[in-house]
């Protein structure tokens, strides 16, 4: 309401004839603005004598004048509901419980979603919701939104109709009967059981149709070795949380090893508790998420790993296979082998190797030791893939037999090794048809490309594990003219009705003792668990083939998959493109990873050149069968094995993809007979590549303070004192505790909330959901390759990775603590920048400490940050001038300058530019503009929401509600978010825990965020 009221700024205003009136009518400020030097013409502009003061002053004015100019600004009108549904609640989120498996990835999930849009993955944590989203998942509600999705059929690269498409496949299906032609249903591994009935149901009323499971990434010779074993094809569900002693050859279970999911079992056993955690041995070529928690790692080529298994089978077994082992690491095998052969039931062995034999040794050993991690585990059923049948149906194409080829799930064109032989057959193929959510590498050569739903518009039912059951439920209508595979089957079998009465039909006989409407709304039912049966095999005859396995000439290239884009699906999403690798911290490439042994030997290196970016040297890799991938980019590699090399697949996609996304190079032709591990030849191939890469320090150089480490030894024998030092600082010339020592008043903060977030590295494995799950919540930009480079990520949360510089870190303290005078100073820190051949690695996460004294909050002129009451630093972007102050006031280095307009700015073409990718953004947390401070917020919504949600309810809050991003994403636990004004609290009792200590206590901010010491069992 307006109102026509005039205030006077002084009695002088009365006597309009008053010199005073027009002073405070022409002069805003007391000291004249020389706007004209600098905002002149262009030429005055550069030679300016404006001043710093004068330049603000001019700034505060502008923004007070547009502030009021923006009151007359244009309205956008929206519409209201004409029928409001009950279910919806604007500004208040609706959650759905649903779980997915795309044949790579799977998890049971909590969706959020925002006026009917899906806007944010969270897990499940129901009982008997066993697998937690990765960032994989966590990012896949980007996917949702992607603007190169397929949005509707197309018959020969023409748009068409549904039913044009049932009617094509049924006739086609029809005409592979009268000519005695194959019908092959070629999809991923399905997991489903309504889904594998379809399937069924279609053979049995064609019988010249077969069904050919097909995982890029295999795991068919564990699949084999389990069947030979156990008469049936599946994996074990390994639980780590049942050993004491983990032992690992060449398996990255807390990567993308069978699957994955392992990581929070594993964790349970990590963190000490009555002096007691676990042992974990890992043996592998490249460094991995398993490698950098291990407390031995030996690094070591896939040859030696074969050797090194049997050696441990002999031991355990009181075999006497003869091995080859080298001298090198066959006293630490030794050791392994007797401490896993002591430990019995509470030991447990796996291996990611390749090889049938191998796999049969890994069943061997957990039976010989009645290992509690492995009988007790129950099965997985993830993968069933065969890599006989996938090569003998590619033959079958080429030889004219198969007439009509049906794949979902699948992009074969772009991730078999022999893609160019599927290529010719599919050319011999009457009709094919690829049913897939992008019109990717197969469905542009297909005959008919089918547009699917994405998993958060579908229903599907799941059992990952053998005897537990989960559903699929569309959290959105579908987006575009899609339709299931599963109804298309459906439709083939001469059935009425949708895929969801189907499930509905088929879960009644599975959830005995439920109710559909209950599994539906807990998202998983729990069955009877299956534990692995009894079975046996020829156990010395496979120790004695794989014993005889020789290594190949040449370098060993390893083939793996990263955290980030995993076997590649997801290609096109650049929250995944642009998150730092764990262990390299690069982002938007994948490269070749090379040990410095073998970089000095083929004359290739990495630097960081002047502006700061990291460069490194090409190389060429040529496979023993003449197979070449030229300009491939070297990152010498702390911990590769010597005479070894490793590449990540997943990348250098290039259909239905945006400009920016298509990035590295595609390694699956490399794949050779699904083996990852290939004998090649390397050479420098000159030139450089600019690599995006987000941390340039490898190693802490001795700052212990930083991440503080001790041995389960000392942490049992000693006082926190001595493995939790505190820092102490000078006071009237005496040692002080610096926590003692404060420059400014304390403030009673015991009134109302303050929360605290804990974070504990040893349960932290680098994982980064974390990352993906804040980017979610928070709207945090993409802004690509180009401003990566120039280290202007904008991440809100970063995990470091540091190598220790000797063997480990406690090596490197005691070697800072015997340097002795300046000379020895500079030379010794200068090699100490240098990671050592095989280093110990530690993560951690680092975000805004949001410091009770805050160094940011005393420097900002325009006072835009500030603490609250509950211990968040808070930002009003608004106030924000740009001033950057803060930033370089913060030692901890987490404020983010937001150099450009990433929203709606062509410039970055990535989801903020376009419509359909806006709709992911949370509407609980602004989209920041340009020229403004960005900064982890502790998700000041989220603790706000909950708030509200418990006053509105008239109860308190209860502990483990209040939630961050991060800490909701954490699946191994290690990140805790709470209120320590809640005695009863769990993160009350871990501020007082023994391994509490915060990152630089010494300079004195009292951060809100607190780390524990990490313990290693070595």
């Amino acid at each position: 309401m307006s109102s026509n009221k005039k205030y006077w700024k002084s009695v002088e205003e009365l006597d309009e004839s008053s010199s005073i009136v027009g002073a405070l009518k022409n002069n805003e400020f007391v000291e004249e603005i020389p706007t004209d030097e600098f905002l002149g013409n262009i030429d005055a502009l550069a030679s300016s004598s404006t001043t710093r003061r004068d330049f603000l002053k001019y700034v505060g004015f502008s923004t007070a004048a547009a502030t009021l100019a923006a009151c007359e600004g244009p309205v956008n009108k929206s519409i209201p509901y004409v029928l409001q549904p009950e279910q919806i609640i604007p500004g208040i989120a609706d959650y759905y419980a649903t779980s997915v498996f795309d044949g790579f990835d799977f998890a049971n999930l909590l969706v959020k979603t925002r006026e009917g849009r899906p806007i944010k993955i969270d897990n499940n944590t129901i009982e008997g919701a066993n697998f937690s989203a990765n960032a994989r998942i966590h990012a896949s509600i980007l996917s949702l939104y992607d603007s190169m999705r397929l949005k509707e059929p197309k018959i020969d690269g023409k748009a068409s109709t549904w039913s044009s498409v049932d009617s094509k496949i049924k006739l086609s299906i029809a005409d592979a009967s009268a000519k005695g032609g194959q019908v092959v249903l070629f999809t991923n591994t399905l997991a489903s059981p309504s889904t594998e009935k379809l399937i069924s149901e279609f053979l049995g009323k064609n019988p010249n149709a077969k069904h050919v499971i097909y995982d890029a990434v295999s795991e068919s010779e564990a699949l084999d070795a389990f069947e030979t074993v156990y008469g049936e094809r599946a994996l074990v569900n390994y639980d780590f949380s049942k050993a004491s002693l983990i032992v690992s050859v060449g398996a990255d279970f807390l990567g993308d090893w069978q699957g994955g999911g392992y990581a929070a079992g594993y964790a349970q056993g990590r963190i000490p508790k009555g002096g007691r955690m676990s042992r974990h041995f890992q043996m592998e070529s490249n460094v991995t998420l398993s490698g950098a928690a291990a407390d031995k790692r030996l690094a070591m080529s896939t040859a030696n790993q074969k050797q090194a298994l049997v050696h441990i089978y002999n031991i355990v077994s009181n075999s006497s296979v003869a091995v080859t082992l080298d001298p090198e690491f066959k006293a630490e095998v030794t050791k392994v082998g007797q401490q896993l052969k002591a430990a019995g039931s509470k030991g447990l062995i796996v291996s990611g190797i390749q090889d049938k034999n191998a796999q049969i040794l890994v069943i061997a050993i957990n039976q010989i030791l009645s290992s509690d991690g492995f009988a007790k585990s129950g099965v997985r059923q993830i993968r069933k893939g065969s890599n006989i049948k996938v090569s003998q149906l590619v033959a079958d194409m080429n030889a004219g037999k198969v007439h009509t080829l049906i794949m979902s799930g699948i992009n074969p064109v772009y991730t078999l090794p022999n893609s160019t032989a599927f290529v010719q057959g599919i050319k011999k193929v009457k009709t094919s048809v690829s049913f897939s959510l992008k019109d990717d590498e197969t469905a542009s050569i297909s005959t008919i490309a089918a547009a699917v739903p994405h998993y958060l518009e579908s229903w599907n039912d799941l059992s990952i594990v053998k005897g537990n059951y989960s559903i699929t439920q569309p959290t959105i209508r579908p987006l575009f003219t899609t339709k299931q595979f599963q109804d298309v089957l459906l439709s083939l079998n001469g059935e009425t009705g949708s895929f969801y009465d189907y499930i509905k039909l088929n879960s009644s006989e599975i959830i005995a003792g439920s109710t559909w409407n209950q599994v539906l709304h807990d998202g998983v039912f729990v069955g009877s668990s299956v534990n692995i049966s009894v079975g046996s095999a020829d156990y010395n005859g496979a120790a004695t083939t794989l014993a005889k396995s020789k290594s190949g000439k040449g370098l060993e290239l390893v083939l793996y998959t990263k955290t980030g884009l995993g076997d590649g699906q997801q290609a096109n999403n650049p929250w995944l493109q642009e998150f730092p690798d764990p262990i390299t911290r690069v982002s938007w490439d994948n490269y070749l990873t090379v040990s410095k042994a073998d970089a000095d030997k083929y004359e290739m290196s990495n630097e960081i050149v002047a502006n700061g970016g990291l460069n490194g040297s090409y190389a060429t890799i040529t496979t023993v069968d003449g197979l070449k991938l030229e300009n491939v980019p070297v990152i010498v590699q702390p911990g590769q094995a010597v005479g070894t090399v490793g590449l990540a697949l997943g990348y250098g996609r290039k259909s239905a993809m945006k400009e920016e996304m298509i990035v590295g190079l595609n390694a699956y032709p490399l794949y050779k007979n699904f083996d990852n591990i290939q004998n090649i030849t390397l050479e420098n191939a000159g030139g450089e590549h600019e690599f995006a890469c987000v941390q340039g320090q490898k190693t802490l150089m001795g700052r212990g303070d930083i991440i503080k480490e001790t041995s389960l030894e000392i942490f049992n024998t000693k006082q926190p004192e001595f493995w939790n030092k505190q820092p102490v600082v000078s006071l009237d010339h005496k040692e002080v505790e610096a926590t003692t020592v404060d420059l400014w008043e304390p403030f009673d903060r015991s009134v109302g909330h303050h929360f605290n977030l804990s974070i504990d590295l040893n349960a932290c494995t680098g994982c980064g959901a974390c990352v993906i799950a804040c980017h979610a919540e928070n709207n945090v930009p993409v802004v690509g390759k180009a401003e990566i480079r120039r280290s202007r990520d904008m991440h809100w949360l970063r995990i470091d990775r540091y190598y220790s510089s000797e063997d480990t870190f406690a090596g490197d303290n005691e070697r800072k603590e015997n340097i002795s005078g300046l000379s020895s100073s500079l030379s010794t820190f200068n090699e100490m920048e240098k990671a050592g051949e095989n280093p110990q690695v530690s993560f951690q996460p680092v975000m805004c400490q949001h410091c009770n004294h805050a160094p940011c909050e005393t420097v900002c002129p325009v006072a835009a940050t500030s603490h609250s009451r509950q211990g968040q630093n808070h930002m009003a972007y608004n106030r924000c001038v740009g001033t950057r102050y803060c930033a370089n006031n913060c030692p901890y280095k987490v404020r983010r300058f937001n150099w450009f307009l990433y929203n709606k700015n062509s410039e970055f073409d990535y989801h903020m530019n376009d419509d359909l990718g806006r709709m992911v953004l949370n509407p609980d947390v602004n989209v920041r503009s340009r020229g403004v401070m960005e900064k982890c917020s502790m998700c000041i919504q989220m603790t706000q929401a909950t708030i509200l949600k418990a006053k509105n309810e008239g109860r308190p809050v209860v502990d483990g509600e209040f939630q961050t991003a991060c800490s909701n994403a954490c699946a191994q636990g290690a990140m805790k978010f709470g209120d320590i004004n809640d005695t009863d609290a769990v993160i009350t009792e871990l501020v007082a825990d023994d391994r509490m200590y915060h990152l630089l206590e010494h300079v004195g901010t009292k951060p809100n965020v607190i780390y524990h010491v990490k313990v290693r069992n070595t």
